[in-house]
């Protein structure tokens, strides 16, 4: 049986538990397997603190298989599959099929208000914004994974071959949480560009009240506008966040001491750094998982 349709709700439509579980789950488990590897390569460049000359790219990038046949090179840009998967499975999870619910509990609770107050069509797209970016500050809870991720990307000797418990064991959970603050700042913007761009195409561009209704082209347009949008807004952020990340475990380094460093020693430009590459190879894994997302939850709201 379809889910029921409530006119109140913007998007129009409650899609079930189990189709925003395997819409957003299938999301993630396809662009893992496309995008992995320019992941790495991005942040791998986010990493490097020197300034990047064109003959450097190679060693940056490949690191130890700079100099290794071509396929052993693109091999080395698939270091933490494991913690990757994990990862990027539940975040995909969370964040695209936990959103709704967000935006279910705002225009529940608050609906009214952010429609009397922006008037129907923009109320629709503010309470869509911020059920993004609440759930984005959720997704701190995933960070360990997202911590070791990076790490076997950009700093594998800080893991030196250390498995999820004993890192644990060895290091506390709270050096897994490491700039937890730094990714709900970043988070929080960036999910309320994502989703309030999305809307704002679809509303603007299409014409479309029922964002569920919207066709896969539909979709695939507004998550360029999302993804452009949540890029550039997060990137700053981004930068400290994967810079507290990526070193070692006894480091004591905090954000506040990172910006300044980049700032004195890098320049403003510094926290921009990736944001070409991450636009230009990262946003498409964004818009290819957030596309498959939003069309396949009401494809699997259909038949479950």
């Amino acid at each position: 049986m379809s889910p029921p349709v409530d006119s109140k709700i913007p998007g129009g439509k409650r899609d079930s538990g189990a189709a925003r579980i395997f819409g957003s789950g299938t999301s993630g488990i396809a662009e893992l397997l496309v995008f992995h590897p320019v992941d790495t390569v991005a942040k791998r460049l986010m990493s490097n603190r020197s300034r990047v000359a064109v003959g450097e790219l190679n060693n940056i990038v490949f690191r130890s298989a700079a100099n290794a046949p071509i396929h052993k090179k693109f091999m080395s840009l698939f270091p933490g599959l494991g913690y990757a998967a994990g990862y990027k499975v539940a975040q995909r999870i969370y964040k695209f099929g936990g959103q709704p619910y967000f935006r279910d509990m705002i225009d529940k609770n608050s609906g009214d208000f952010f429609r009397s107050t922006f008037g129907k069509k923009n109320g629709g797209m503010l309470m869509h914004a911020t059920a993004g970016s609440l759930t984005g500050i959720g997704e701190v809870v995933l960070l360990p994974l997202d911590v070791l991720k990076i790490k076997m990307q950009t700093n594998p000797g800080a893991l030196a071959g250390r498995g999820f418990f004993k890192l644990l064991t060895d290091e506390g959970i709270g050096s897994l949480y490491r700039g937890w603050g730094w990714t709900m700042a970043r988070n929080a913007p960036g999910s309320f560009a994502l989703f309030g761009g999305s809307a704002a195409t679809k509303e603007y561009l299409f014409r479309i009240e029922d964002y569920a209704s919207a066709t896969w082209g539909q979709n695939f347009v507004a998550s360029i506008g999302g993804a452009v949008a949540s890029i550039t807004v997060a990137s700053p952020l981004d930068v400290v966040k994967t810079r507290i990340q990526n070193a070692n475990f006894n480091s004591t380094v905090g954000g506040a001491t990172i910006i300044r460093e980049m700032i004195r020693q890098e320049g403003v430009g510094a926290f921009f750094k990736g944001l070409t590459p991450k636009i230009l190879v990262v946003g498409p894994k964004l818009v290819f998982s957030y596309t498959l997302a939003q069309s396949l939850i009401p494809f699997f709201g259909k038949y479950i």
